[in-house]
């Protein structure tokens, strides 16, 4: 077995003890007769707060201390344990008051888009990397401008070496369109290259009408068109990774508000009653 798989293991069953521990404390905290509410509440708002500090970990030098590897793996065994914590905060029931439903709808939709965004970044680097070497981010749109000149500068250069202008048509009626931005976003994320196929199939019945030096440049166009979709395939992958963050962490500092919010009016209307 390797050293991977033997720490994975090892988190599940500390994982796993965790959740068994709370759940032995919860029950024993009812059984004296006092509110166990008061006991899972709070330990749901300490894995709350580290589930937070997470995000905090590359701004804070003191959170610097363990690697970034062992964080995600704290934050999502934290996480699973969080969800055990609320139902057990719940009672496994719905909520019935307004700011309840509020506080309850905030936890459901960060666990979602948590486990969704767990998902994805599992999925999609694979699915990244089958396309090329990856490309940052922030870099793709000066590439794909880049591919755009050189393919406008190739079909210009087609009608002086080859007088004639059946690449520049051709450029300008279909390449122009498609290098300008991102194209079949939602295709890449499904996994379809139908619409880079067609364009390639319109190149190749384009070749018919050339000479020897025409071919030569519509081949260097073919192959531009083809890392300008792997551009756009990148660019839409990472997107949706880059996106997920933007709906997980605002939500994450909404429910912490509200439930800094509940503590407090718990408080104030049970006089601390543990």
């Amino acid at each position: 077995m390797n050293t991977f798989a033997q720490r994975r293991l090892r988190n599940i069953a500390l994982a796993g003890a965790a959740a068994g521990l709370v759940v032995a404390l919860d029950q024993l905290y009812d059984m004296s007769l006092r509110y166990a509410a008061f006991l899972n509440g709070w330990l749901l708002l300490v894995a709350m707060v580290f589930l937070a500090a997470f995000n905090l970990r590359k701004k804070i030098h003191v959170l610097q201390l363990l690697p970034m590897s062992t964080w995600l793996q704290g934050h999502v065994y934290v996480g699973c344990l969080c969800i055990l914590l609320f139902l057990l905060h719940t009672e496994f029931a719905l909520p019935n008051g307004m700011f309840e439903v509020a506080l309850w709808v905030l936890f459901v939709a960060m666990v979602t888009s948590g486990v969704l965004g767990f998902t994805l970044s599992r999925v999609l680097p694979r699915r990244i990397g089958a396309r090329g070497e990856r490309v940052i981010f922030e870099r793709i749109p000066g590439f794909r401008a880049q591919i755009g000149r050189e393919v406008e500068e190739l079909a210009m250069a087609s009608v002086r070496e080859t007088r004639s202008s059946s690449i520049a048509d051709f450029y300008v009626a279909e390449l122009a369109p498609y290098l300008h931005k991102p194209r079949n976003f939602i295709g890449h994320l499904l996994g379809s290259n139908r619409a880079e196929r067609r364009l390639h199939t319109q190149i190749q019945e384009l070749e018919r009408y050339l000479d020897h030096k025409g071919r030569e440049i519509l081949a260097q166009i073919d192959s531009l068109v083809t890392a300008k979709a792997n551009l756009d395939h990148h660019y839409a992958l990472q997107l949706i990774l880059k996106t997920w963050l933007f709906v997980h962490i605002p939500l994450n500092y909404g429910l912490m508000l509200f439930t800094v919010a509940h503590v407090v009016i718990v408080y104030a209307f049970s006089a601390g009653t543990p």
